[in-house]
């Protein structure tokens, strides 16, 4: 058995180990997760993580060619401007529960610890079926398309209520929740009964959202490319670093008003390209330069004409 190959175990164990070695860097010694980031400094720390998932297309063009470099980089970017539209759910989360700024951190570490995790079990389960049931990528494909249709149809929406989660309600039933406690505890003993407080109600809308994008990534992404290793290592260092994403884009993501009918744009291309696949070979360096032609046109039309996006108001 192969263990130095590009399926072998090597790779897996060296990605593992970069990856923890980044997350400690992130929410440990760079700028310590429970405090809140300032603008200057998250833009600082968002230039570096990404220099650094860049960089990781270097030992993947080691390992699997151009090919496989371009699949990661447009994995990546796709990732990346999915994870936009988390951020501005964590936003409307925190703002809701009054969560002071040097507590959302701690929450955002435990939500990306999760995201990363339950990512992994997806792909890895889709890699696995897609490989068996090839047509199922079909419906990915349908899926895509009619999601970008439906982003740009509905238009701007009211922001989530994090009330209406199933998760929320299903533990309001069993557990009573404090919301006059303005602690970091998860739990609080008050009278000799225990209550949840606004922290862990954050937590657990966080994961739940984590969850549902984790689901709506997988179609995206297995779009771009089938290789499990580069799957898990765009996803991964997509989401590494979204703590400091946030505090970049809680501050500016109002400016962003056409963002959304970017992504839209690209959900549809890639899920087009997944059901054309069979007649028509899209190379992944075309795939790779109109996604980032539209994530560009998208964000410049949004500076040059700014505007509120909906929801947005007062953050």
């Amino acid at each position: 058995m192969d263990t130095t190959g590009p399926h072998g175990l090597v790779p897996w164990t060296a990605l593992l180990v970069a990856l923890t070695a980044c997350l400690a860097l992130d929410f440990g010694l760079a700028a310590g997760r429970h405090r809140a980031i300032g603008l200057k400094e998250a833009v600082g720390w968002n230039v570096f993580w990404v220099a650094v998932a860049l960089a990781v297309a270097l030992p993947v063009h080691a390992l699997y060619g151009a090919t496989g470099a371009a699949e990661y980089l447009t994995g990546y970017v796709v990732e990346r401007s999915l994870s936009v539209d988390n951020i501005f759910v964590f936003v409307v989360i925190f703002k809701y529960f009054a969560i002071p700024d040097d507590r959302q951190a701690r929450v955002l570490f435990l939500g990306i610890i999760g995201a990363l995790l339950m990512r992994a079990v997806f792909i890895v389960a889709g890699a696995a079926i897609a490989s068996r049931f090839h047509a199922i990528l079909y419906l990915f494909g349908a899926f895509l398309v009619y999601t970008g249709i439906a982003l740009v149809v509905k238009g701007e929406q009211p922001p989530p209520d994090p009330d209406k989660n199933l998760v929320v309600r299903a533990v309001g039933r069993v557990l009573p929740i404090l919301r006059s406690d303005r602690s970091e505890r998860l739990f609080v003993r008050t009278g000799g009964r225990f209550y949840g407080t606004p922290m862990l109600v954050a937590l657990l809308v966080v994961a739940s959202t984590d969850f549902v994008f984790a689901l709506d990534s997988l179609p995206a992404i297995l779009g771009v490319t089938r290789n499990p290793w580069i799957l898990f290592a765009s996803n991964a260092f997509a989401v590494l670093g979204m703590r400091v994403l946030y505090f970049l884009l809680a501050a500016v993501l109002p400016r962003f008003r056409y963002l959304n009918y970017g992504l839209a744009l690209i959900l549809t291309f890639i899920g087009a390209r997944m059901l054309v696949e069979p007649w028509l070979d899209i190379p992944i360096g075309v795939t790779l330069g109109l996604v980032l032609a539209i994530l560009a046109v998208s964000i410049a039309a949004s500076l040059v004409g700014p505007g509120r996006r909906g929801g947005d108001e007062g953050l």
